[in-house]
């Protein structure tokens, strides 16, 4: 299956068929597509809560502006990120790093040291936003291998990231909402996919050296 095909074929779906629901097989895809993303120092601090509880899902609507994808789609994807980055986050990750592959303390320690280092120089507000970035490359990582997967999507920020993370009681667990991906399978009837896709150029947009 063409990629350059598929990323054709996606579109951002304004309406789900209700009746379609992603198999148990697709959602591990998107779950190990998302935990194989590349992340700044391959730090993960963002995780994703796979909504599919439907009650949640409507109560969240009002909050999403009305759009009735967070209920319509199989599922809902909330990409978040950690509400701070701290020391023994970092210290964690190198701890895995020589689990896995048997590195040596000695090799580990000054990349280790150098990171805690520049992560205590960071504001909170700075790392929230080094987080958020991270945030923006799952969310086109998991767009993409929707479109492989032939799963539709549509990507959103425009929601109200302070009443989900109430709802959802993020706050207990250190987590803020960044965006939403609704999945699963477009209706017959929504118009917007067989709008011709609006793009400007390659000579536009691509610069050869």
């Amino acid at each position: 299956m063409s990629i350059i095909k598929q990323l054709h074929w996606r579109y951002a779906t304004k309406k789900f068929d209700v009746t379609k629901k992603l198999s148990v097989e697709k959602l591990d895809i998107l779950k190990q597509a998302f935990n194989l993303t590349a992340t700044s120092f391959g730090l993960q601090t963002i995780k994703m809560i796979v909504l599919e509880n439907k009650d949640l899902r409507a109560s969240l609507v009002a909050h999403s502006y009305h759009q009735k994808q967070v209920l319509e789609a199989s599922h809902v994807l909330i990409i978040c990120i950690q509400d701070n980055i701290l020391e023994h986050d970092i210290i964690a990750y190198y701890n895995n790093i020589k689990s896995l592959r048997s590195t040596s303390e000695t090799i580990l320690k000054p990349y280790r040291e150098s990171l805690v280092k520049t992560i205590e120089k960071m504001s909170v507000e700075e790392r929230l936003q080094w987080s958020k970035n991270q945030a923006y490359i799952a969310l086109g990582n998991l767009m993409t291998v929707c479109a492989i997967e032939g799963i539709d999507a549509c990507p959103m920020e425009g929601f109200v990231n302070s009443k989900y993370d109430e709802i959802l009681q993020l706050d207990k667990i250190g987590l803020k909402s960044i965006l939403l991906l609704p999945v699963g399978y477009r209706a017959e009837d929504d118009m917007f996919s067989e709008f011709k896709k609006v793009r400007k150029s390659l000579e536009d947009t691509i610069i050869d050296m």
